[in-house]
């Protein structure tokens, strides 16, 4: 019996689909992922009455941190918040690195400012892996479940960002961030979609009860995630009623979904006076939505095939036709699951489930929006506009988080975007920061922007060489580098660029010879401007250059004419000093010859003289006194 009903179970679980197939879905056996963030907490958190543990916030992101005020008492019982001011840019992201791949539930609460002068409720959009998923609306933070953004998405990578995109109308706010891994194939929509969507939930009821919960507070499985479900004890007041059992509800708690029993064990269903139950969503139009719908026969009355059954449907059309739970799950109190995905054109959702014997019943209800995933953009890219955001000091109002061109409407400001369909991935075509106060150096990564075709960073304050690693762009159109402090010469790589039209160097501080490929293109419609660099020669409306040395030969020439000129000064200096020697010794022997000096040096000889042969005689005297007698 069991076997037969989980037959039924897998079969319908994507009867909307143009032709039904069946899927084995593994069990898993390890304990998911599990991430709770406390925004601007500085501490672990642990929250009532789960226990739950929120991590502190730490690394992810920038930001400011201020104290909470919960909008709802669905939110997390948390203390503190992080927001970003849009001062500060308008895109911001918690970037979350060692994940493992699969899929996952993201889950934002958002949060007031507990400060009188900054808590006016903020509007902004999300994004999670490039892709936007939510928007919030006026008036969300007096609706319980508007006080967070959901979004189910596949994570390839190892990491996850998920983007806060301000809209000119307050700074963002967060509460608390989740990210909770579920079964690779929870919401499986079929082959024809695969994994390139986001699955945003409008909306989940849980029928006949009467608080709202989550899957935590219902027992249900880490696997399943730990989904929001609104309370709804009637769909027409008056032609329906509640109903619930504490019977064990079979084929729950089991893959992909994992849904908890208790959501089960209560419905909703229609009366003598209404046996059909009917029940509208206000959606928006143009758009894609999976629909999951929940039974269980619970009703003691209803024991056999054939006591109810109806037709589902959506919009007017029969979906679903014949519906018979007990002949589909084999049994009472046994979960089915039916799941339809359909365009909708219009502004609202309507379910209907019509009998054609005895009174509709229903568990559950969910409606997801399907989002096409974005494609995200080179790597190589995203890591060279970082580069050049750091090396330049991008004032912090560009904000550049996130992904450059995605989502769509949210690119990165002075950055253009084309999708590259070869390579499935977008690239940057253009980059436009001219008088924006850029006062760094130009890296050599620049040239990893391979796809670029404009740059334009004119009347800024950018500093050193231009990058010879420029010339690799090939396909560089209009390259304006004009009214910066640009130095050294111009490198000769840029000649090899032969896409390029727009060349303006001017008003800068270059030197040296323009490359010879260079001087001639303006002559095939090519736009030059190299003026206001007094250092450069060789084209016409240049000085003439003399012979073409390098830096290291003229920094040479510089230290030997040095090194000769304190030559030439030492050979002076000693030069001066052996002359000046001469000239005194010269005036010394010249005064010797004169009479008077003469007639002196005669008669100090004599007196010279006199003194030695009397001390000569002293010596013989005092010798001969110490001979001894014989």
């Amino acid at each position: 019996m069991q076997l037969r009903s989980a037959i039924f179970q897998l079969l319908l679980l994507h009867i909307s689909l143009s032709t039904t197939s069946f899927w084995v879905f593994p069990v898993q056996a390890n304990e998911p992922f599990a991430l709770r963030i406390s925004c601007g907490s500085r501490d672990d958190v642990r929250t009532p009455p789960t226990n739950t543990l929120w991590y502190r916030d730490f690394g992810y992101t920038g930001g400011r941190f201020a104290n909470a005020t919960r909008p709802s008492f669905v939110s997390p019982p948390l203390k503190t918040l992080r927001f970003f001011p849009l001062s500060d840019g308008p895109e911001n992201c918690y970037d979350i690195e060692n994940i493992p791949a699969g899929r996952y539930q993201i889950r934002v609460f958002f949060g007031l400012i507990a400060d009188p002068n900054l808590a006016s409720e903020p509007i902004f959009d999300l994004s999670v892996e490039g892709t936007q998923f939510a928007s919030l609306k006026p008036g969300w933070s007096g609706v319980d479940e508007q006080s967070f953004a959901e979004a189910i998405v596949d994570i390839t990578d190892t990491s996850a960002s998920i983007c806060f995109h301000g809209t000119g109308h307050g700074d963002p706010s967060i509460l608390s961030i989740e990210v909770l891994q579920i079964d690779d194939n929870a919401y499986y929509l079929g082959k024809s979609w695969g994994n390139k969507v986001v699955l945003r939930p409008v909306k989940r009821l849980s029928s006949g009860t009467g608080k709202p919960a989550f899957d935590e507070d219902m027992n249900g499985t880490n696997w399943g995630g730990d989904r929001f479900w609104k309370p709804i004890k009637s769909f027409s007041t008056g032609d329906d009623q509640a109903i619930s059992t504490e019977n064990v509800i079979a084929e729950t708690s089991v893959p992909p979904n994992f849904y908890a029993q208790a959501l089960y064990q209560s419905a909703i269903v229609g009366t003598d006076r209404e046996p059909g139950l009917s029940f509208q969503i206000d959606i928006d139009p143009n758009k894609n939505y999976s629909l999951w719908l929940h039974f269980a026969e619970i009703d003691p009355a209803v024991t056999k095939e054939l006591q109810r059954v109806f037709d589902v449907l959506i919009n007017g059309d029969v979906t679903f036709k014949e519906v018979d739970v007990i002949r589909m799950t084999g049994e009472q109190y046994t979960a089915l699951v039916l799941n339809t995905t359909l365009s909708v054109s219009g502004k609202s959702l309507k379910i209907t489930l019509n009998p054609s014997a005895g009174h509709a019943i229903i568990s559950a209800i969910e409606v997801f929006e399907i989002i096409t995933a974005e494609m995200t953009t080179s790597p190589d890219e995203v890591s060279a506009l970082r580069t050049l955001k750091s090396m330049l000091g991008l004032p912090l109002r560009f904000g550049w988080n996130g992904d450059p061109c995605v989502p769509q409407q949210h690119p990165w400001s002075g950055v253009d975007c084309q999708f590259d369909s070869a390579h499935g991935k977008w690239v940057i075509d253009g980059l436009g920061l001219d008088y924006q106060g850029l006062r760094g150096f130009l890296p050599n990564e620049i040239s990893k922007l391979q796809h670029l075709q404009s740059i334009n960073l004119s009347e800024n304050s950018i500093r050193g060489p231009i990058p010879v690693t420029l010339g690799d762009i090939a396909g560089l159109q209009v390259l304006d580098l004009s009214y910066n402090e640009l130095n050294g010469t111009i490198p000769e790589s840029l000649g090899a660029l032969k896409n390029l039209q727009i060349l303006n160097l001017n008003g800068n501080s270059l030197t040296g010879k323009v490359p010879a490929n260079l001087g001639g293109r303006p002559l095939h419609r090519a736009r030059f401007n190299f003026t206001g660099n007094d250092g450069l020669c060789g084209i016409p409306g240049l000085p003439a250059c003399g012979p073409h040395l390098s830096v290291g030969a003229k920094i040479g020439i510089a230290f030997g004419s040095l090194f000769g000129l304190l030559f030439v000064l030492v050979f002076i200096t000693c030069w001066w000093k052996r002359r000046q020697n001469i000239l005194r010794a010269q005036k010394l022997a010249a005064a010797r010859e004169a009479p008077y000096a003469k007639a002196r040096t005669h008669f100090r000889d004599i007196q010279l003289g006199k003194q030695h042969r009397q001390l000569e005689a002293s010596k013989n005297a005092h010798a001969s006194e110490s001979v001894p007698l014989s």
